[in-house]
């Protein structure tokens, strides 16, 4: 047993051991056959496609019509009374929610009925989730609502009204606005569901994977805001000009404070006992759910409570409240959206649809999840395409999916849409048989249920600090989006999000993260320098880590990461050395300096610290001296007979672990090639590591290879890379690894002269040799 205090030491479950043979990539691929992968033409690939049987026939079919894969296999026994249960349950607070979110669509509130009917229907067949409750939502409705507001606004429906005692005033032609405000939100469903339909019959269902969990709630907080304010003025009763576009939220607000004195005590005494009374009951269901087998109608209950006060106490009559006074019975004729209205509402309509598919998309793979199933986006798509176009002919507004109704069918037992299609008649029977009896009914009412359905949406506030502490970034996403969608309204605010989104993408990606890797000795682990101590680097090798592609948006930082890596600048010690053999060719002609097989022999010397700008001033003129060869032996490390500052390299290997690399451009393969080549010529190798094969492929394609460049500086592991080094290392022991050749530069024809008198006979050899070179 350890002391106390003492350190306990790790227990490690199990070790091993591998012996195999050092691979580069070169030599795994002679040894392994890679799988010859089989590239179809376009003629072979659209037969194969366009091909036919009847197994693929049918399961074609059951994709498109779902219906014909769940329903033969439905156990009515098992399942039927617990569907008719939850469709009751779920039905009776659809009702309600379609006529509360009428409002915010700006429409009618009976219209809100048909809403929670004619989508239900057709999910049922093309539709993949079981659980989820199709009807409005309110971020969805809001979103019709603006669209709606904006192009009726009231100041477009004048109508003179004067009477005997006063002057002829202005007032607004309800009748035909109404008349007008449902034909547009309906024009704008049908629209909605031919954009959903193209895209799911295009499979671009991926789309809703931009729209990351931080920016949907932001969008969502920021829209519950908006629904809050837009409910806050028919809770109070006042009115208040329709704002649309950049800070229509602000100026609303500004108005409602403004008239605040105009409050009807009526209606804002029943708001705010509805509000308060459905909050404590939602609670209640939420805390008992275990215990409550049903959760209780509050919203319905409520509703008929109010509706009762309203038409025994008379409110509109006796205290001006504000009631739903008409609500159609039965159903309407279907009637065809005015076309001519399309290029009007493009592009909120694309908002839209994406926005309320992924609100569906995302319940529905919450509760698919849960129950041990899958859902086809694409076919998701389609089936809300379906369901808007086809309740677009009925006077419907945008459908997709509400939380607290797929809440209440899963939690009251349901187990298919069969229970949605029970919760659809008992809408109908609202539509056809209660319709007349609701119309007493408070619109402050409506408007408190709506708001008590928010608090689900605000209470998203509170992931703010754990994404803070989980990732800043998608913190800063969460809060951009919810002020962005504030101020700009709900359409741009999402445009805003999802670009600023796609821009830290677009960051992280072009400054990710880079390392300088050690091994653990006597492993085969290489770990960051900067995180981990106790690291080996071996001699005269650096090892970096890239986590990102390269492309043409991050070549320039993956250069300075080489740089930084290995302490210096490739292209500026090859000027350097450059610079300082023309110097010391200078030497050579005025006899300065002698050549030895040993090198360059001189008594003078300079200071050499890498990066140190040169204190002398260039000459231009050495730039221009034409090129003449010469071997000679100079070691770059020691003191120079000349004064240039000639950065020191104390490496000869760079390992490149490009595991992360996961592709790369044109760009990217030509700045590699480029690095490899800078540093070749000032003898580093450059050597890779853990590139997937794909990423090979791609530098093939694009020439990487060549006779300096091969395969078998590409290694399976960095492993690999370094053990083949210190093989190479061992073989060479003994020579001198610090001679290098090199070329000298010469701006005449003439042999070399030198001016000392007694020389070696070997010095003599040397410099004949030198004179012979550059006199050929």
């Amino acid at each position: 047993m350890a002391a106390p205090g003492s350190r306990a030491e790790p227990e490690f479950l199990c070790s091993y051991e591998v012996s195999r043979p050092v691979y580069s990539e070169l030599a795994f691929q002679q040894r392994h056959e890679r799988r010859l992968q089989e590239r179809r033409t376009l003629r072979e690939s659209l037969a194969r496609s366009c091909s036919c049987s009847r197994k693929r026939a049918l399961g074609v079919l059951k994709t498109l019509l779902p219906i014909l894969d769940w329903l033969p296999k439905y156990r009515i026994k098992e399942w039927l009374l617990n569907d008719i249960i939850s469709g009751v349950s779920t039905g009776l607070v659809g009702t309600l929610q379609g006529m509360a979110y009428a409002l915010l669509a700006a429409v009618p509130v009976g219209y809100g009925l048909y809403s929670a009917f004619f989508p239900i229907l057709t999910y049922f067949v093309f539709g993949t989730s079981r659980h989820i409750s199709v009807g409005p939502f309110p971020v969805v409705s809001l979103m019709v609502g603006s669209v709606v507001l904006s192009m009726a606004p009231d100041n477009h429906f004048p109508m003179l009204s004067g009477n005997a005692s006063a002057l002829n005033t202005t007032v607004v032609d309800t009748v035909t606005r109404d008349a007008t405000r449902v034909l547009i939100a309906s024009t704008l469903t049908v629209l909605v569901g031919i954009i959903q339909l193209v895209f799911g019959g295009l499979q671009i269902g991926f789309i809703v994977r931009y729209l990351a969990d931080p920016l949907v709630g932001g969008f969502t907080t920021a829209a519950a805001f908006q629904v809050l304010v837009s409910q806050l003025k028919i809770v109070l009763n006042v009115s208040t000009q329709n704002y649309n576009g950049v800070l229509s939220i602000i100026y609303t607000l500004i108005e409602i404070f403004q008239n605040i004195g105009d409050t009807n005590l009526a209606d804002f005494i029943a708001g705010l006992l509805t509000i308060i009374t459905c909050m404590a009951v939602k609670e209640l269901n939420d805390r008992f759910k275990h215990r409550i087998p049903v959760p209780i109608p509050i919203e319905v209950i409520v509703t008929i409570i109010a509706t009762a006060i309203s038409y025994g106490a008379n409110l509109e009559k006796n205290y001006n409240a504000g009631i739903v006074k008409s609500i159609p019975s039965g159903f309407l004729p279907p009637v065809l959206p005015s076309v001519d209205m399309f290029s009007q509402m493009l592009a909120a309509s694309f908002s839209i649809a994406v926005v309320a598919y992924a609100i569906a998309v995302s319940v529905g793979k919450v509760y698919a999840t849960k129950h041990g199933y899958a859902i086809d986006g694409n076919q998701e798509f389609i089936a809300f395409g379906i369901s808007n176009i086809f309740s677009g002919f009925f006077s419907c507004f945008v459908a997709t999916t509400a939380l607290s109704r797929t809440a209440v069918q899963e939690s009251t037992g349901g187990k298919t849409q069969v229970a949605g299609i029970i919760s659809a008649g008992i809408v109908m029977i609202a539509i056809v048989a209660l319709g007349k009896l609701l119309e007493p009914l408070q619109k402050s009412v409506l408007a408190a249920v709506v708001i008590a359905n928010l608090k689900g949406m605000f209470m998203q506030v509170c992931d703010v600090p754990r994404l803070w502490k989980q990732n800043k970034t998608d913190a800063i996403i969460w809060v951009f989006t919810c002020v962005m969608s504030i101020i700009l309204g709900l359409d741009l605010g999402l445009l805003a999000g999802l670009l600023f989104g796609l821009l830290t993408v677009v960051l992280r990606v072009q400054f990710p993260s880079w390392n300088g890797l050690g091994s653990i000795p006597r492993t085969d682990i290489y770990k960051s320098l900067t995180n981990y101590k106790n690291l080996e680097e071996p001699e005269g090798v650096k090892i970096l880590r890239f986590s990102s592609p390269i492309f043409y948006g991050n070549v320039d930082g993956f250069k300075k990461c080489v740089k930084s890596t290995v302490g210096f600048d490739a292209m500026r010690v090859y000027n350097k050395r450059l610079k300082a053999l023309r110097r010391i060719q200078k030497l050579i002609k005025k006899g300065q300096l002698r050549a030895t097989k040993n090198g360059i022999i001189s008594d003078v010397g300079s200071s050499n610290d890498a990066f140190e700008p040169d204190e002398d001033i260039e000459d231009p003129e050495e730039l221009d001296i034409p090129t003449k060869e010469i071997e000679i032996q100079v070691d770059w490390n020691s003191e120079l007979p000349v004064k240039v500052n000639v950065p020191k390299v104390p490496i000869h290997s760079l390992v490149l672990d490009c595991g992360a690399v996961s592709f790369l451009d044109v760009v990217g393969v030509r700045s590699l090639r480029m690095i490899v080549k800078e540093f070749q010529r000032i003898d580093v190798n450059v050597y890779f590591a853990l590139l997937q094969d794909h990423v090979i492929d791609k530098m093939e394609q694009c020439g990487f290879f060549d006779d300096h460049i091969r395969k078998d500086k590409f290694f399976l592991t960095v492993h690999d890379a370094i053990l083949y080094l210190q093989s190479q290392a061992k073989s060479q022991e003994g020579q001198d690894s610090l001679l290098e050749r090199i070329t000298l530069i010469q701006d005449c024809k003439d042999p070399l002269e030198l001016m000392e008198t007694e020389l070696t006979e070997e010095e003599l050899d040397v410099q004949d040799e030198a004179m012979r070179r550059l006199a050929s």
